[in-house]
């Protein structure tokens, strides 16, 4: 999954505000007056194309349009998000205002809603709101009872001490495999801990701000509050340390260390693994894979040489940071300053109700999906999402036999992995089942809690079964789309053909072949083929089916992307990593 490249999303909004007004007329007087071109309005004649044509074109339009304070960018992306926004804000609306029984999908998104958006309950609960979780976490007195506390926090929280997941195996794609790999950090990366620009020394001040006021609103005095924070913060750089960087965590094969169960539990012991396989509701695990063995191997240090204090002190943080969203606006705004504006720049929170209708859609958007697939996406979405997704397949196929480094023996198993390669578009054929997901007006964290908990048991429950390769991991509106390597697939969501001005009715072809056919279709069938997807073959295992020469050719082109990007300034010293972001580097340069 990932998000586009919304500088070339940017760019395409003005292509297509072009073909939209500059092709209109207007009718004056019997005569007929071509309208403005557009894409001759946004641009800004102050700067040179020869030095930055991106905003040599599009200057002017940024001008007029500038990044609202509560958003991280602008750009056709965010347009058309505030259009499907608005689609799921009165779908939500509807039925919070209704008498839907109790148990229905309409009754579920309206209750939760209501109860995100009632700012008085939610104040007046505050951080009380968790008081039965923070009890888990008091109750700790060894490591099997903080294996306990931890694996709850993963069901309904975070991820603290390691990441956990169910996913199909890499290498035996028919089977789900239980995944367990470095994790467990405040920041959002090792680098964070370890950098020494100035930007990043003032990060780490500032988290380390962040950690001595959380146990400071948490009831600590200032002593107490500031010993807590510097134990916690020497623990995750601890764990950082241990951790690779993001560039290492790019190499499938170097994070594909599979063990018995037996073998994890006798490699790293001093972790009660049986107790948070109980707690987490797996059953019977056979083998396991762990991504990165030296975190464990220092986790497995660090949880018995740091205080059980600390663990509890570390464990509260964690599980308040992965809900702080949800709760009264104190802890809220505690954690906003650092996550949002630190990190990312953004100056306000959203509006209340922008929040609470992206949270209702990400925690209840199964069932959104069918409203809004009904009500709000254009007829015939699915069907011309095939067309133009075989479309591009056909002309990806075309340069792929054209290509004049690669051998015909790579070719033909290139050919037959881009032949096999599954579309899933506009809408699954069958929706999840989330009748046991019990939503009151009353509790709006706890409203979050049930959702997370049914989200943790749907992905448990397919550990031991059948993989199920007609399942999608994104709903209709949700505007992004993603290449699984697993499955050798490409999902395409339906809101991904909505074009401003075109809500509910499909654009002519020209626009949507060139807003769909390349940036999205040609980005991810290019992820199938980039640094990591092209290790995977045609049956979505981790399986090397590249010529010794041809795979020497390739990795020395993918260098260059690299090199190119590392050269990149974003913004005074920092640069792109560009080792880090070269999948989507390739993936948007395929695209083109």
């Amino acid at each position: 999954m990932e998000n586009l490249n919304y500088l070339n999303m940017k760019y395409t909004t003005l292509i297509i505000c072009s073909l939209l007004i500059g092709s209109c007329t207007s009718e004056k007087s019997g005569e007929k007056t071509a309208a403005p071109d557009e894409l001759a309005l946004h641009i800004d004649s102050t700067v040179n194309p020869g030095d930055d044509f991106f905003l040599f074109a599009n200057g002017k339009w940024f001008k007029q349009n500038p990044i609202p304070a509560s958003e991280a960018y602008n750009g056709l992306w965010k347009t058309i998000q505030d259009t499907i926004n608005a689609s799921v804000r009165q779908i939500c609306e509807s039925a919070a205002s209704a008498n839907d029984a109790t148990g229905s999908f309409k009754q579920k998104i309206g209750d939760f809603f209501y109860s995100g958006m009632d700012t008085v309950t939610v104040e007046k609960n505050g951080i009380g709101a968790l008081a039965e979780e923070f009890k888990i976490i008091d109750e700790v007195k060894d490591i099997s009872s903080l294996m306990k506390a931890a694996a709850r926090s993963h069901i309904i929280s975070g991820a603290p001490l390691f990441g956990f997941y169910i996913g199909q195996d890499d290498k035996l794609s028919d089977k789900y495999a239980i995944f367990i790999s470095q994790g467990g950090l405040g920041l959002p990366n090792r680098d964070y801990y370890f950098d020494t620009d100035d930007r990043s020394k003032k990060l780490r001040a500032q988290y380390k701000e962040l950690l001595r006021n959380f146990y400071s609103l948490s009831g600590k005095d200032e002593t107490s509050a500031a010993k807590s924070s510097a134990a916690v913060y020497a623990l995750e750089e601890s764990l950082a340390k241990a951790s690779r960087k993001l560039e290492a965590l790019r190499d499938p094969e170097k994070n594909y260390n599979k063990m018995s169960f037996n073998g994890l539990k006798n490699s790293y012991p001093s972790l009660d693994w049986n107790m948070f396989m109980k707690e987490v509701h797996i059953s019977n695990p056979d083998t396991v894979i762990a991504g990165q063995p030296e975190f464990l191997a220092e986790l497995n240090k660090q949880i018995k040489s740091v205080s059980l204090e600390t663990w509890k002190d570390y464990l509260r943080f964690h599980l308040v940071k992965g809900l702080a969203g949800y709760l009264d606006n104190k802890t809220y705004i505690q954690f906003f300053s650092f996550y949002s504006t630190a990190l990312r720049g953004i100056e306000e929170p959203k509006p209340r109700w922008k929040r609470v209708v992206e949270e209702t859609n990400h925690s209840l958007g199964e069932l959104i999906a069918q409203v809004y697939v009904d009500e709000y996406l254009p007829k015939g979405t699915k069907e011309k999402l095939v067309e133009i997704g075989n479309a591009i397949k056909e002309e990806f196929s075309i340069r792929i036999k054209k290509l004049d480094w690669m051998s015909d023996a790579t070719k033909e198993k290139a050919l037959a992995k881009l032949n096999t390669m599954i579309f899933k578009v506009g809408y699954p054929d069958k929706w999840k089942d989330m009748s046991a997901v019990s939503i009151q007006k009353e509790n709006y964290v706890k409203n979050i809690i049930a959702a997370n908990e049914w989200q943790w048991n749907y992905m448990v429950n397919k550990y031991g079964k059948p993989v199920d390769r007609t399942e999608w991991e994104m709903h209709p509106q949700t505007y992004n789309a993603y290449y699984n390597p697993s499955n050798n697939e490409i999902v395409v969501p339906g809101c991904n053909i909505i074009v401003p001005g075109y809500e509910r009715v499909l654009a002519d072809d020209a626009i949507l072949y060139s807003i769909v056919g390349g940036s999205t279709f040609g980005h991810e069938i290019t992820h199938g083929f980039d640094d990591q997807g092209s290790k995977y073959d045609d049956k979505g295992n981790l399986n090397n089916w590249w010529t010794t020469e041809d795979s020497i050719k390739f990795y020395s082109k993918t260098r260059m992307i690299v090199e190119q990007y590392n050269n990149y300034v974003v913004v005074d010293s920092l640069r792109i990593n560009g080792e880090a972001t070269q999948g989507e580097n390739i993936a948007d340069l395929g695209e083109s």
